[in-house]
């Protein structure tokens, strides 16, 4: 009689996962913008070869969005570290102060108004099912086996970095020469607005207060870029 295999269950991402890969295309895209746009109004501004612009822009958009991968992978890798780190330190911890786990327990849920009797009660029943998923959530609102992947936010940043850079490299570059200053310009201000709204969603932040800064700070960018190129 064969035997059949069981399929392993699929570990879906947490929100905390989600919002994180998110987050990083997020700030990925807006570095994008920034720094291609910044980079082609200081050579357009410099010279009027259309290739040299072109090729100074894509050669920054392509450095822009491996930089970026390479720095979110770094982060997400430690971080993901240290969350190992803890777990493993709890792992200890319930063996050699297995009491005093309990009692953070117990603290945890006083503090949410439960007596005293039924902290005790609740920490003692929880350890007995899943101590270490239990204290590690409690203590630092980690959950059991969901770490932070660093290759899905290297990668969520490698594209959007890729993808925000586009707008000024394709505005600066395909639009007509009457176009390309005010052209580029528009596209940059309406795709930081973009990420500045999409970061305030992501981070419950103000939303208008978030756009208003990136439109600032997009504007802020491209008159000392351009301004750096005259100078040349």
């Amino acid at each position: 009689m064969m035997m059949s295999k069981v399929k392993p269950k699929k570990t879906h991402q947490t929100m905390d996962e989600k919002l994180n890969t998110l987050r990083a295309g997020v700030l990925g895209s807006n570095d994008g913008i920034l720094t291609v746009v910044g980079v082609l109004f200081s050579v357009a501004a410099a010279t009027t070869n259309q290739f040299t612009i072109f090729i100074a822009g894509l050669s920054d958009l392509l450095a822009c969005a491996f930089s970026m991968a390479s720095g979110e992978y770094a982060s997400v890798s430690t971080q993901k570290d240290t969350e190992k780190a803890v777990v493993e330190k709890e792992r200890q911890l319930l063996k050699t102060n297995f009491d005093d786990e309990v009692a953070a327990v117990k603290r945890h849920y006083m503090t949410l108004g439960v007596t005293e009797e039924t902290a005790i009660a609740i920490a003692k029943d929880l350890l007995a099912k899943k101590p270490l998923e239990t204290v590690v959530s409690i203590k630092y609102d980690i959950k059991l086996g969901h770490y932070m992947n660093p290759w899905d936010a290297a990668f969520s940043s490698l594209f959007s970095a890729s993808a925000g850079g586009i707008f000024p490299l394709v505005a600066m570059t395909f639009l007509p020469d009457a176009m390309k200053w005010p052209g580029t310009i528009m596209a940059v201000t309406l795709s930081v607005a973009l990420t500045g709204y999409l970061s305030a969603v992501l981070g419950k932040g103000n939303v208008k207060t978030a756009v208003i800064r990136n439109i600032i700070v997009g504007i802020i960018t491209m008159f000392i870029h351009y301004y750096i190129g005259t100078l040349f």
